[in-house]
């Protein structure tokens, strides 16, 4: 008597079991930012590792000291001394109220740390990863120039990154204008005309379209149908993976760069899938990303459409 054959399970009951992970994955990333407002403000411990609390700390202070920097500039002939410890510690408090600039504050320092992870753990260069340095050197004149703005951008994003630091000028136009309305409601009546000359300084040197995301948005889009390369995180670098796999799986950036936190396994092997990666090829990734990580099995039993299906009604979860 022969044993029966091992039962596939149905498509509906996938799709069940990873619309289950994806909603536990999307509470989490929905209650980031007012978690992170209170931790930022407190010393108590939480789930949120401290390094990641750091590097956001880090950012939120070197943020508000650009900006006191560059009121005293609009307003002042001499020299800027650094402004107070209070009014810079009230000012980045009061920036981490801005929920927009926090997420992508924590995108940024996902992102940092397993930049920073890879490099010690598989020798991957932050800045010329070997994708990186194969389109600096192609006979396409256009990409290679492309190629080594975005590197460059990089390489100015990693130093301030290590200094704990975000550029202004490195923030996409929406965090920048929400910022910039932020900085407004902190600044009050009293303040406005400063304000307002520091903000039209601001203004006058921001251009999104020579910001590291924006570049790398670019070089990803020159590179076409070729663009999966980028999906090797070894031979790509996070920088170019984490863009890559925005593009392809039709994510926001910052979205793609959660989807690379440790507890985010589910999303980021659908938002593979949904490129139309192998399951292999999934596994294998994830497992450069996060060594041990125990993904869904279902995840070999859906196909490409479906992860993006489920993808986008998970995004507007998070979005809602």
């Amino acid at each position: 008597m022969t044993e029966p054959a091992a039962q596939i399970p149905l498509a509906t009951d996938v799709e069940t079991l990873l619309r289950g992970d994806l909603d536990q994955s999307d509470r989490a990333l929905a209650g980031v930012a007012p978690v992170l407002s209170y931790l930022l403000a407190s010393s108590g411990q939480s789930l949120i590792s401290d390094d990641l609390l750091a590097r956001m700390r880090g950012m939120l202070s070197d943020i508000a000291g650009q900006l006191l920097r560059i009121q005293e500039e609009a307003t002042a002939p001499f020299p800027f001394s650094g402004g107070d410890d209070q009014s810079h510690d009230s000012l980045m408090v009061k920036l981490a109220a801005n929920t927009r600039l926090l997420s992508h504050c924590f995108a940024v320092a996902v992102e940092a740390q397993l930049s920073e992870e890879l490099e010690l753990r598989l020798g991957l260069d932050q800045v010329l990863s070997p994708l990186m340095q194969e389109l600096i050197a192609s006979k396409d004149a256009k990409l290679a120039e492309l190629a080594m703005a975005a590197m460059s951008a990089q390489a100015r994003f990693v130093q301030a990154r290590r200094r704990m630091g975000l550029s202004l000028n490195d923030l996409p136009a929406d965090i920048f204008h929400s910022l910039m309305a932020s900085w407004n409601e902190i600044a009050g009546s009293s303040a406005a005309a400063t304000r307002a000359k520091g903000e039209a300084l601001l203004r006058a040197n921001y251009d999104e379209s020579l910001g590291r995301t924006a570049l790398l948005t670019r070089l990803v889009g020159a590179l076409g149908g070729a663009a999966r390369a980028a999906l090797a995180v070894d031979h790509a670098g996070v920088a170019l993976f984490v863009t890559s796999l925005a593009a392809l799986s039709k994510q926001p950036r910052e979205l793609a760069a959660l989807s690379c936190h440790d507890t985010q396994g589910t999303r980021l092997a659908l938002a593979l899938r949904s490129t139309d990666l192998s399951p292999e090829r999934v596994i294998e990734q994830v497992a450069l990303l996060h060594p041990g990580a125990e993904l869904p099995q279902e995840v070999a039993n859906i196909s490409a459409d479906r992860a993006q299906v489920l993808l986008e009604e998970s995004r507007s979860g998070v979005d809602g």
